[in-house]
C-alpha cells in the first residue's frame, strides 16, 4: 500500500447493480493506496431532478443547485451499501480536510459534494450550472483541488482507448477541459482512467 490519493467516481449507472457491494469492496482491495476517496454520481436520483426540471421548468440555476442536493443523498446510499460489507465502516464527509481523519482509522471517506461544489463557486472557473456538466467533471474537480494522483471512473459501459473525447459520449463535453486546463493551472499531474465496472472481474 502507498499514500497516493485515489478519488473514485462511483457512477450513478451502477446503483440499480445488486453485485454492486460486493464487487465495489472486492475491488477497492486491488487499489494500490490506503488513502481512497469515492465521489457518487448521479444515476435514477438526480434522474428525478431533470425529469421534474423538465416538466416544471425549474430552469438550470435551481436544477443545478437540486441535483448536487440528490447527490449527498447518493454519498449516504453509498455508505449504506458499503457498510453492510466493512468492519471498519465508511464514513460520508462534508470536508475534504476530514478525509485523514477516517484514513487514520482505516475507514473509507465519502464525500458529500454539496459544500464542495458550493466552495467551488468562489474559484476561477467554477463548474458551470449546467445539465451539460455531470457528476464525472464534478468528480475531476474534486481530484484536482484535493491534489489527489488519481481519479478513476466507474462505469457501466464498454471504455475505448478515446473515451475522454466528449463525442463518445463516455464522459461530458466539460470533463476533458477540466482535466487539460485545470491541471495545467493547479500543476497536477492526475491520472486519470475509467473502468466498465460492470465487467469486472477480481
Amino acid at each position: 500500500m502507498d499514500n497516493l490519493k485515489v478519488v473514485v467516481k462511483v457512477g450513478g449507472s451502477l446503483f440499480d447493480w445488486p453485485a454492486l457491494g460486493l464487487q465495489l469492496e472486492s475491488w477497492l482491495k486491488t487499489v494500490a493506496s490506503n488513502k481512497v476517496l469515492l465521489v457518487p454520481g448521479g444515476g435514477p436520483t438526480v434522474d428525478v431532478i431533470r425529469n421534474l426540471d423538465r416538466r416544471q421548468g425549474l430552469g438550470e440555476e435551481s436544477a443545478h443547485w437540486l441535483a448536487l442536493r440528490a447527490l449527498s443523498i447518493n454519498a449516504h446510499f453509498l455508505g449504506e451499501v458499503l457498510s453492510l460489507r466493512r468492519s471498519s465502516g465508511p464514513a460520508v464527509i462534508a470536508d475534504l480536510q476530514d478525509a485523514d481523519a477516517i484514513w487514520s482509522q482505516r475507514g473509507l471517506p465519502i464525500l458529500d459534494p454539496f459544500r464542495f461544489a458550493q466552495e467551488d463557486e468562489d474559484r476561477p472557473g467554477r463548474l458551470p450550472h449546467s445539465w451539460s456538466v455531470t457528476s464525472d467533471s464534478l468528480a475531476a474537480s474534486v481530484a484536482l483541488h484535493f491534489q489527489a494522483q488519481k481519479l478513476i471512473l466507474l462505469k457501466s459501459i464498454d471504455i475505448p482507448n478515446d473515451w475522454m473525447r466528449a463525442e463518445r459520449g463516455i464522459v461530458d463535453p466539460y470533463f476533458e477541459e477540466i482535466i487539460r486546463t485545470d491541471s495545467q493551472a493547479i500543476g497536477s499531474t492526475l491520472e486519470v482512467s475509467a473502468l466498465n465496472f460492470r465487467e469486472w472481474r477480481g
